[in-house]
């Protein structure tokens, strides 16, 4: 049994839940899961068990909560630091990018939700959401221009960046977005991950 537990949702719907959970397997950080079923009847109540905001994800260590996904991956950085990149000035540059995926791209959120398995059309275009797929594709460009000679991330080795953007690879790939070849090879390079296949493999079975 692990000292910590992460409650998650559905994986082929729970964008959420992927951040933490890639960055906990990524960083080797032991933990168990409980998954909780979405979009039933019964989903608050029993998210409610667990979470003080009624919210998944949530990490149970003891009598600690932490209930955010950005909050959870900053607690894993804490306990393997190599998690956020070592120079102090690429580690800025992937808080700065980790906290805009946090915060926004509504539109990407509302118009193409994550559905890992699946395999859709792409939704009618609005400019809003063109903003959005054209800035990630900025974003991740810059920062493998900058920092991937590494490796093939973000920033070189695996970050929380990564598992920030980890649902916006999926959404990409299930709604045939054009990508760049710079953003095509990260997409690659994320969902070659063992864990993520992993993830994918149990979306499927849910």
């Amino acid at each position: 049994m692990a000292e910590r537990t992460l409650v998650i949702g559905t994986k082929s719907w729970s964008s959420w839940s992927l951040r933490p959970w890639l960055a906990l397997r990524q960083a080797g950080i032991p933990f168990d899961e409980v998954v909780i079923p979405l979009r039933r009847p019964d989903t608050a109540t029993a998210i409610a068990r667990f979470s003080p905001s009624g919210k998944v994800p949530v990490l149970i260590e003891g009598e600690l909560r932490i209930w955010d996904s950005l909050a959870i991956c900053e607690y894993a950085a804490e306990l393997a630091p190599a998690l956020w990149p070592a120079d102090a000035a690429a580690r800025a540059v992937a808080r700065s990018v980790s906290a805009e995926m946090h915060a926004g791209f509504m539109e990407l959120r509302r118009l193409m939700s994550m559905d890992v398995t699946a395999r859709l059309p792409a939704p009618e275009s609005t400019p809003t959401l063109r903003s959005d797929i054209a800035r990630i594709l900025e974003l991740w460009g810059d920062c493998r221009a900058r920092f991937e000679p590494s490796g093939p991330f973000l920033f070189g080795a695996f970050s929380v960046a990564d598992a920030m953007y980890a649902p916006v690879v999926t959404r990409f790939v299930t709604y045939g977005v054009k990508l760049t070849q710079s953003a095509r090879a990260y997409v690659e390079a994320m969902t070659a991950l063992p864990a993520m296949r992993d993830w994918a493999s149990a979306s499927a079975t849910a």
